[in-house]
């Protein structure tokens, strides 16, 4: 297969995959819940935070998480007083627990009050062809204040070699423009070319298979060389072909 050949191939899997069907199998439906800049910016962070596992399970638990947050996340954040927080007690996802979410509460809530919000703290170190400077600089923003130090691990660092799948997820939901209506592309101050692809085990072992990629484990360094044999493809909006990757793997078992 040429390099021509693969670009077309994978162009036809994103007109596949991202259309606003693959929505209600996948837990961006979450953010797409509301319609204000700030709800939908926190709900998608939220939601980015526990996916890991199960998505049936992901999606019935980040429903749980607006609940508790009284279908207003924004409103809940900035208003919430501490006797409020008790409402999350019980909440697992994994090994992210109550007790993180209520870290996670205050630290959005500190966000909000002293950084002018999440756009705000991932534009201010963002680089010309990358956002992963601005994530380790949000994760420090995130734990600037009093925290849980189990916490912390609920935040990936690309500094230290990761490949932040959770974030770089959220990054593409706010910052990529859409006109199929899947990702919201509602951060102007950050560009589509800067996204980096969310690597997990599906987009890894498809991009493996098809010569994208070659290092063996899902970390930062896989993360560049994938960011690099993507741009090839097309350096404007190269997190696109994460709808190829990923519906190769988990809907076509490529």
């Amino acid at each position: 297969m040429t390099k021509q050949d693969l670009k077309d191939f994978l162009d036809e899997k994103v007109v596949l995959y991202n259309n606003p069907k693959f929505i209600d199998s996948d837990p961006i439906q979450i953010p797409h819940l509301f319609s204000k800049k700030e709800d939908i910016e926190i709900s998608a962070f939220l939601t980015a935070t526990i996916a890991w596992g199960n998505r049936k399970s992901i999606i019935k638990n980040s429903h749980r998480m607006m609940q508790l947050l009284d279908h207003s996340p924004f409103e809940f954040i900035m208003q919430h007083q501490q006797n409020d927080l008790k409402r999350f007690d019980g909440f697992v996802h994994r090994t992210f627990n109550s007790e993180d979410l209520k870290q996670f509460v205050k630290s959005l809530q500190h966000i909000y009050r002293e950084h002018q919000g999440l756009e705000a703290v991932f534009a201010k170190h963002a680089e010309n062809n990358s956002l992963q400077n601005s994530i380790h600089y949000f994760k420090n923003v995130f734990f600037e204040m009093p925290h849980l130090e189990r916490s912390k691990k609920h935040v990936s660092d690309p500094q230290k070699n990761s490949a932040a799948k959770r974030i770089n997820m959220f990054l593409r939901w706010m910052v990529r423009k859409d006109n199929n209506g899947v990702d919201f592309g509602i951060w102007n101050s950050l560009s589509p070319s800067q996204l980096s692809c969310p690597l997990d085990v599906h987009s890894g072992n498809v991009a493996r298979k098809l010569g994208l990629l070659n290092r063996k484990q899902n970390d930062g360094k896989a993360l560049a060389e994938l960011d690099k044999s993507l741009r090839q493809f097309d350096p404007k909006d190269p997190v696109k072909y994460d709808f190829a990757l990923f519906g190769l793997g988990v809907f076509e078992g490529f």
